[in-house]
């Protein structure tokens, strides 16, 4: 796109032509002339440099600029993503960036700097590197934003790496942490290409099969959708109702992945391959479409959800119904507002960047309850004690923020956002360290429940406290999050013990193709590694493709690797993933 050794003036009108369309807002003088000085400094700071594609460098911090205008970013984060590479690679200083465009553009250059200059070598490093994004998280949101977009590009253009490990060791990085980061964000368009672009160098088997099967099967389902919306179309004017938007959404690859191993590979219930979305003028018409569909055609029992009363912990909103449409053919149907699709595809840049009269907000504000999960992280890290190794620091921190999440309410309707599998204990120490010491007991729906219970989103839980109960040992063996773990064992004065090498705990979950001989082939593996297995087990063993899963103990991570390798080898294996 830019071509250093053109003319500036040339090269900077064709860029601010892109950023306001990309944009679609105005501008004050002073902004465009901060933009521009930015601009002509990344443009000389970079002239002779080349990516490993072999297209200048300056086209790199010019789509992360770009991409910053388009989720409407405001000025100064736009000249940060413009000088974002200038100071990482050694051509400036933090001291020019402050002199010649003030301390907040240079607050934000230093943020993404920061954590760029921690490359995710070995797991130590990759610790540190997570500390430091996830401080600056919390004291501005800019800082990450920039870092995902940053990550974004990166992405694209990936396979220009000469070095195999280092692209699968950025793409685990970016399906880990980037991805789930975005959605934490509420920004799913982000997130969607982060993970289909990390999944193809993570599982490249599981990529090439599962685009090949969407593939085949897209054309039927894209057909099937083009006779339906007519016919919505129809009963919705009747109805009076004008939709802002029909269209039909297809399902991503690495989403299909997913919902395909919960679901023992079976595609017959992955309801969703093309989902039809409608998006109205207000929550009114919401309800009153779904009136519509329900009366169109009958819906699925426990299949109808209604995330605008009770959105999702990222704030998502929508209502989402499957029904047995044309031919009794399983249909899922997601219906919201302009400004309900607008940030379940941008999430808080969506909406938190400006007020009504488009003036740019503060860094460091947020809408308390939509993302209070970032104070949370903040204290989260806090008491994350330092004696822990960096291996348990990196795995809480998946499980405790990134982990699929549920939410549950408290008898008053307030949201508890937890990770998949939390307990009513998870639960009570959520909301007090007080209340989870003293639990002696759990409603859920109103029923008494044991303590070890698995929650479900939507579950209205009321924890019995007693003064004098005390936490019990038992239940670090069925908590889910690190902060109720740290807690009961604080209150029990049980300290970690240090982590040794060659007591890798591991589990391996492995979804195959059901045949004879196919354990013995995968204890085969095991054994040439001359690993002791600890424990086998089996989901679904009826089912076409169950999923195994090996317990053992690696070594180190490099035989853990080798051994995930190999095993992907095995006739009919569809996925290796280690358990949370």
């Amino acid at each position: 796109m830019v071509n250093a050794s053109e003319n500036l003036s040339k090269t900077w009108l064709s860029f601010k032509e892109s950023l306001l369309a990309g944009s679609k807002r105005r501008f004050s003088e002073d902004e465009l002339n901060l933009i521009r000085q930015s601009f002509d400094y990344a443009v000389r700071a970079h002239e002779n440099q080349k990516r490993f594609s072999g297209e200048p460098y300056i086209n790199h911090v010019v789509d992360v600029s770009l991409d910053a205008a388009s989720l409407k970013l405001d000025a100064k984060t736009i000249s940060a993503a413009l000088l974002h590479d200038t100071v990482e690679d050694n051509v400036a200083t933090m001291r020019d960036i402050r002199k010649k465009f003030g301390e907040e553009v240079a607050f934000l250059v230093r943020g993404v700097t920061k954590v760029d200059k921690l490359k995710y070598h070995g797991v130590e490093r990759a610790a540190e590197s997570m500390r430091k994004m996830f401080l600056a998280v919390a004291e501005d949101i800019r800082v990450v934003m920039l870092k995902l977009v940053d990550r974004l590009n990166n992405m694209k253009t990936l396979y220009a790496l000469p070095s195999e490990e280092k692209r699968r060791r950025i793409a685990t990085e970016t399906l880990e942490i980037y991805a789930p980061l975005a959605d934490r964000l509420g920004m799913g368009e982000i997130k969607n290409e982060l993970e289909d672009l990390a999944f193809k160098y993570v599982y490249p088997k599981e990529y090439g099969w599962i685009k090949k099967e969407v593939s085949s099967k897209m054309p039927e389902r894209e057909k099937y959708i083009k006779k339906v919306m007519p016919i919505i179309k129809k009963e919705l004017s009747q109805e009076h109702i004008k939709p802002l938007e029909l269209s039909a959404r297809a399902k991503h690859y690495y989403s299909a992945w997913r919902k395909l191993l919960r679901y023992d590979m079976d595609w017959d219930r992955v309801l969703d391959l093309v989902a039809l979305r409608i998006v109205v003028a207000s929550v009114e018409e919401c309800y009153a479409v779904l009136g519509v569909i329900h009366k169109l055609w009958r819906p699925m029992p426990g299949r109808i959800k209604d995330y605008i009363a009770l959105p999702k912990p990222n704030g998502y909103q929508s209502l989402h119904t499957t029904v047995f449409c044309l031919d009794g053919q399983p249909t899922e149907f997601q219906i919201r507002t302009e400004s309900m699709h607008r940030e379940a595809e941008y999430g808080i840049a969506a909406h938190w960047f400006w007020d009504e009269a488009g003036k740019p907000k503060s860094g460091a504000e947020f809408e308390g309850h939509k993302f209070s999960w970032v104070r949370q992280l903040q204290s989260w890290q806090k008491e994350f004690r330092r004696g822990q190794s960096s291996e348990e620091f990196l795995e809480s921190l998946k499980i405790d923020f990134f982990k699929d999440r549920i939410f549950a309410l408290t008898p008053k309707g307030d949201v508890v956002d937890l990770p998949e599998g939390a307990t009513p204990v998870d639960f009570a120490y959520h909301i007090h360290s007080e209340i989870g010491s003293h639990t002696a007991g759990a409603k859920v729906n109103s029923k008494m429940v044991s303590l070890s219970t698995p929650l479900v989103s939507g579950s209205v839980v009321e924890i019995i406290t007693q003064k004098n109960k005390k936490p019990s040992s038992e239940w670090l063996n069925f908590v889910k999050t690190s902060l109720a773990r740290n807690r009961i064992k604080k209150a029990l004065g049980i300290t970690s013990p240090p982590h040794k090498t060659g007591e890798n705990e591991t589990e391996l979950n492995i979804t195959v193709k059901n045949r004879v001989g196919v354990l013995k082939d995968i204890t085969a593996v095991l054994a040439s590694f001359k690993i002791d297995i600890e424990g086998v087990s089996s989901t679904a063993l009826g089912n076409e493709y169950p999923t195994i899963t090996i317990k053992f103990r690696a070594k180190t991570r490099e035989q853990l690797e080798r051994v995930k390798t190999r095993l992907k080898k095995i006739k009919g294996v569809k996925s290796v993933a280690e358990k949370n």
